[in-house]
This record gives structure tokens, C-alpha cells and sequence, in this order.
């Protein structure tokens, strides 16, 4: 078996950053960027404890930097105390009290204004307000909220008082609710009675109620409700109490807990290949320094820029970069509650344009979506303001990075294509946006003190032109603790034997061109054998999407077949009418001739099926293990209850 991953759809397009752009840049240039990278490789320690001691605020200085004695449970800043919310909220209060912090836009386009003061004093109240309901530091906190003030005042009220977060997104049923419970060892719910999203009221508290009657759940003694919708719901004395209740009267101070560095911070549950959520163990020291060098590094975060990530904060994004990171800088960030497409697809364009956003992060599927809604809509709107365009959570397809960059952009703003994960705690490889020369669809260049490689299966390096394996070969202070509660999965699934036990597996196939350019070809288990070729099944999707007179979005996975090994199947959503019958046939012979002309016959989908749209969680993350369950025409027996269109799954199980 080849030990390479075949990379057979070239992207030869660079679009260098304009000379004004690089000037003003925080990190100016190719020689600023080398020059930092050195000076991790001299001396490796000493860089990340330059970094700790520049950006964070020591309650007692750390003395001992990297400890690997116990690898891979490699502990960063040891024997230092810091509180993070501190570091986020107390910090600004003598420099600018009254600089707005979070500008808040409703589903309904409501918009609240909340300044630094502002938010110090709702998270105190609140800190307060839980420690006189008995939850006290190295207490798990299971938080399940809407998208709100109130979901980052909830965060920061935990870490200043040393609790530990979990939060799980508001889209999840009540059985996942109580897995994560049971997990966790939780002994509190922070929810509210209901959310708005698109127009429709969806309700919460209920799911919390019902999950605690699941039983596992008898360490909870307390579950505080927002007060969002206003529906009436049943509320539980003396175990439940309403927000409002809970902060009457408390002090707008709250001294902060100190902790030690490698005290946990958060546990955020990312799905495992098994089926069992993951709890992602993070630090307090080495996460929140990802957090504030990335704001600074990446998205080159200025006094007076206006900030939006979209994502929810019951992802890692939201967590990194909505409730830490632009707080921790000090930043001004839009928080919005609703989706891309209500009242109308224009949503996003509208907020860019009366928010004044400079710095745009989001999800190429939401990005692919809004091309399909309306692809000439940002035409109608004034996006002068933004100056950074940002990509997260899968590789960008080089046909939607183009769109993004011409339509959105105007053809002036460097795309920051993020590649990292939940088990990194921030971004890991990604183009500078004032140092590097951007390549449609790749992700590129690792940070500075970020040892990225390219490997087989025996741990070699591939070198140049070549696809493989991507690890990290050496620790980075943001990096997965453990798996909270199984320290044996967590040496398993990211540091294996097959290395060594020393490169940290992140679980995706990429490649690199003669250039270096690293480029995510999808998660291993993503990668096709078919006729003896190790096909990444982004590359297919993207050649797909590259139709953009027939193709919206695609979706690819292998299937066992008795003559290739495996065989190709491609799920297309189109950007007309779902074809049916002898249009549907023709359609896809035409979709398979045009693979054949992007990459080559060998890369045809043997099976393609029109769907109006992917099976997608609430959060639009395509679920592909179902798409692989459908290919091989199995029974699906998963818990379909997070995907946003279950009915969805009978379409796409037609044949042509």
C-alpha cells in the first residue's frame, strides 16, 4: 500500500498581500515571520515563555516553562497563578472602561451595546451569585444556552471563580445533554428557558428538565434559567432559580480565584470515531496564550477593530474566539444570535455593513450556502469596512475562496484559512495575513513555535509534493490536557504507538507542494483507495463545486466495491430544482465527465445522488459518517436528533 496520499488537483493561483496591508501588519512581512520562527527553533522554551510573560497577567510568575516528564500529559507554566476572566475583564478596567465590548445583534435585529465596566459587573454579579449557591472552584459547570451576553457572562463567571465549564450547544438533545452531565461529573446548569433562531422560538429549559430525569444526574444541586423567550416553563425549587434571582443584590466585584496554570479551564465534548463523545480537557495558562497571540498574529486585531466570529460558543471557535480571546485583547466583537439567511440571505452582508466589521470569521459551509442563497447579494451592501477575511472548520474549497475573496473582499483582504481543532485550543497552521502570498484552499504555513510535518504511516517525513499524515511533533501550550476522566483514549487517539507515542496525530490526511503549502486533503478515514490511488475526498468535492453553474455543494465518501477497492459517491446539492429521472442521469454523467477533466477518470464518482440540501448539524457541520452509512446501504442506527433536517437522510438514500 502506498504510504503517500496522491494529490491530484493542482491550485497554482497566489495572491500576495498589498504593500499598505503589509506595512502596518503585526506580523510585517516574510523576514518578521522567518525571523520568529527562528528563534522557536533556538530556543523553544524560551519563546513560549517570552509570549507568557509579553501577553498574560501572572498573578504568581511561572518558573518552570515546559514539564515533559510525564509526555504526552505535558503540563506548560506549571507552578504559575493567573485567573483567565481577569486576564479578559480586569485588566481593561483602568485603560478603557467604557470601550464597547460586545456589540449584541437579536434574532430579530434588536442590537445591545455592552462596554467593558458593563460586562466586568454582570460577570461578578453573576460569579457572586453562583458561589452563594454553593459552586466553588474545581466544580464542572454544565452551561446550555443561546447565543447571547449571557453564554460569555456564564464562561467568564466560572473561571473567575475557578469552576470548570462544559458547554454543550443549544441544539443538542436532552440524551447528549445528559451524557455530558454524567461525563463530567457536573453539579450545575446554567440554561435559559428558550432560544431564538430564524424567526422560531426553540425551547431549552425542557431538555435540561428531561435529561435530569434520565437518572446519573443526582450530583446537580442547582440550574440557573435565563429569561429569554418568556414562555412559561415549570421550574423546580429549591433546585432551579431564575437568573434575575440569582444576581438581585449581589456586589458588581468579585475578587478573582487564582488557579495554577494547568487548572481546567473548560471541557468541550467533540465527537469520537466510536461514537462516544470526547471530553477535551484545556488549561487555563498555555490556552488562553493561544488565544491572545492568534488574535494578534492572525487576525492582526487593531484598538479600533470591529470583530465578528459567527460561530456559536458551544464549538471551540466560540470558545476561542468570542468568549476569550478578543476580551482578552481587549477588542470590540459583534455576538449575534440568529442564522445567515433570516429575514433573508442578506443577514450577514446587512451586520458587515451597519456594524462596521473589519474582521469577518466564519464556516465555508456557511459561506457555500450564502453563494447558493445569493451569490450577487454582497454587491448590494457597503463592505468597505472589512479589512480580514477568516475560514474555519474545514478546508475551503479554491471556487468558494474565490467568491469569498472577489464578491465579499473585494479583492483586498487577506483570507486567513484557519486550520486547527478542538483538541488544538487555536489556530495552528494558517497564512499570515501581512507575511504570505495566499493559495485558494490551503491553509499553508504553520505558526511561529508550531512544529507541523507531513508524515507516513512509519513517522517519516513525505517531504515536498507529497501528501501523508499531519502531526505535530512537538508540544504547544494550548494543546489537549487530556480526555477528562480516560487518559488511556486520550494517549490512543493522539499520540499512538505508530509514532512513537511522541507526534501528536491530529487525524487528517494533508499535503504539501513544492512551495511547502500545506493543504488539508480531509480526515484520514476521508481518504479513498480506489484502484490502489489514495484519493483525499476534499480534493473530489472541490473539483465538484468547481461546477459552479450546476453544483452548490458536494459531499464525498467511499463505499467498498469489488473491483476498485473502493468506489466513489458524491452527494450534490444543486443550484437549481433537484433533477429527477433522465435530467438527474444526464446530470450526473455530465458531473462525472467533468471530474475526470479536473483531476482524472480515476477520481469519477461511481454513484452520485441529488439531495436539496446535506445532512447537517444545527451548527452546519455535514455529518459524513451518515453519508457513509447511506453509501454502503446500512442501516442508520445513530442519534440523528442534532441534524437540522433528519428527513433529509430518505432523499439521499435514492438511487438513480
Amino acid at each position: 500500500m502506498s504510504s503517500t496520499i496522491e494529490s491530484v488537483l493542482q491550485e497554482t493561483r497566489a495572491f500576495p498581500p498589498p504593500e499598505a496591508f503589509v506595512k502596518q501588519a503585526n506580523i510585517s512581512g516574510m523576514a518578521a515571520y522567518e525571523a520568529m520562527c527562528n528563534e522557536a527553533e533556538r530556543d523553544f522554551e524560551g519563546f513560549w515563555a517570552r509570549l507568557a510573560r509579553e501577553n498574560l497577567l501572572w498573578h504568581k510568575p511561572f518558573t518552570r516553562i515546559l514539564d515533559e516528564s510525564n509526555a504526552p500529559f505535558f503540563k506548560w507554566f506549571e507552578d504559575g497563578e493567573l485567573n483567565a476572566s481577569y486576564n479578559c475583564l480586569d485588566r481593561h478596567l483602568k485603560t478603557q472602561p467604557d470601550k464597547i465590548a460586545i456589540v449584541f445583534e437579536a434574532d430579530d435585529g434588536k442590537v445591545t451595546h455592552v462596554t467593558y465596566r458593563q460586562l466586568y459587573e454582570k460577570v461578578c454579579q453573576f460569579a457572586n451569585g453562583l458561589k452563594k449557591r454553593g459552586i466553588a472552584k474545581g466544580d464542572r459547570v454544565l452551561i446550555y444556552m443561546p447565543m447571547s451576553v449571557e453564554a460569555i457572562v456564564a464562561m467568564q463567571a466560572c473561571a473567575r471563580i475557578g469552576a470548570t465549564h462544559s458547554v454543550v450547544f443549544g441544539g443538542f438533545s436532552a440524551k447528549s445533554v445528559q451524557e455530558r452531565i454524567v461525563d463530567a461529573g457536573a453539579v450545575a446548569v446554567i440554561t435559559a428557558d428558550g432560544q431564538f433562531r430564524g424567526g422560531k422560538e426553540i425551547p431549552l429549559k425542557p431538555a435540561i428538565d428531561e435529561a435530569l430525569a434520565m437518572g446519573g444526574c443526582e450530583a446537580i444541586k442547582s440550574v440557573v434559567v435565563y429569561k429569554r423567550t418568556g414562555t412559561s416553563i415549570p421550574m423546580t425549587a429549591p433546585r432551579d432559580a431564575w437568573w434575575s434571582d440569582v444576581v438581585a443584590g449581589q456586589p458588581t466585584d468579585c475578587e478573582p480565584t487564582w488557579v495554577g496554570a494547568e487548572h481546567p479551564l473548560f471541557i468541550l465534548y467533540t465527537s469520537g470515531s466510536t461514537g462516544k463523545p470526547k471530553g477535551v480537557q484545556h488549561s487555563t495558562g498555555g490556552y488562553l496564550l493561544h488565544a491572545m497571540i492568534t488574535m494578534k498574529w492572525v487576525f492582526d486585531i487593531k484598538p479600533k477593530d470591529i470583530f465578528w466570529c459567527t460561530a456559536d460558543v458551544g464549538w471551540v471557535t466560540g470558545h476561542t474566539y468570542i468568549a476569550y480571546g478578543p476580551l482578552a485583547v481587549g477588542t470590540t466583537q459583534v455576538v449575534f444570535e440568529g442564522v445567515p439567511t433570516y429575514p433573508d440571505a442578506g443577514r450577514f452582508w446587512k451586520m458587515i455593513q451597519d456594524h462596521k466589521v473589519n474582521i469577518f470569521y466564519t464556516a465555508p459551509t456557511a459561506i457555500r450556502s450564502l453563494i447558493k442563497a445569493g451569490g450577487d447579494l454582497p454587491k448590494n451592501y457597503d463592505l468597505k469596512s472589512l479589512r480580514i477575511l477568516g475560514s474555519v472548520g474545514e478546508p475551503i474549497n479554491p471556487e468558494a475562496w474565490r467568491w469569498y475573496y472577489e464578491t465579499v473582499g473585494g479583492s483586498r483582504c487577506p483570507i486567513v484559512d484557519t486550520w486547527w481543532q478542538t483538541e488544538t485550543g487555536g489556530h495552528m497552521i494558517t497564512p499570515l495575513p501581512g507575511v504570505h502570498a495566499l493559495k485558494p484552499g490551503s491553509c499553508q504555513a504553520p505558526l511561529p513555535g508550531v512544529i507541523a510535518d507531513i508524515v507516513d504511516e512509519t513517522g517519516h517525513s513525505v517531504g515536498n509534493g507529497k501528501g501523508g499524515i499531519l502531526v505535530i511533533k512537538k508540544p504547544w501550550p494550548s494543546m489537549i490536557r487530556t480526555i477528562w476522566g480516560d487518559p488511556e483514549r486520550f494517549k490512543k487517539s493522539y499520540f499512538p504507538e505508530d509514532f512513537q507515542g511522541k507526534y501528536y496525530l491530529a487525524g487528517d490526511g494533508a499535503t504539501k507542494d513544492e512551495k511547502g503549502n500545506i493543504t488539508i486533503m480531509g480526515r484520514i478515514d476521508d481518504v479513498l483507495n480506489v484502484s490502489g490511488h489514495r484519493l483525499g475526498t476534499m480534493e473530489i468535492e472541490s473539483a465538484l463545486v468547481s461546477n459552479s453553474k450546476l453544483v452548490a455543494e458536494a459531499a464525498v465518501v467511499g463505499r467498498p466495491d469489488d473491483l476498485t477497492g473502493e468506489a466513489v459517491v458524491a452527494f450534490v446539492v444543486t443550484k437549481g430544482p433537484r433533477p429527477s429521472g433522465e435530467e438527474a442521469k444526464a446530470m450526473a454523467n455530465e458531473l462525472r465527465a467533468w471530474v475526470a477533466k479536473e483531476i482524472g477518470s480515476i477520481a469519477k464518482p461511481k454513484d452520485i445522488r441529488f439531495g436539496d440540501n446535506l445532512p447537517k448539524t444545527r451548527s452546519g457541520k455535514i455529518m459524513r459518517r451518515l453519508l457513509r452509512s447511506i453509501a454502503k446501504g446500512e442501516a442508520i442506527t445513530q442519534d440523528v436528533s442534532t441534524l437540522e433536517n433528519p428527513a433529509i437522510l430518505d432523499q439521499l438514500k435514492q438511487n438513480l
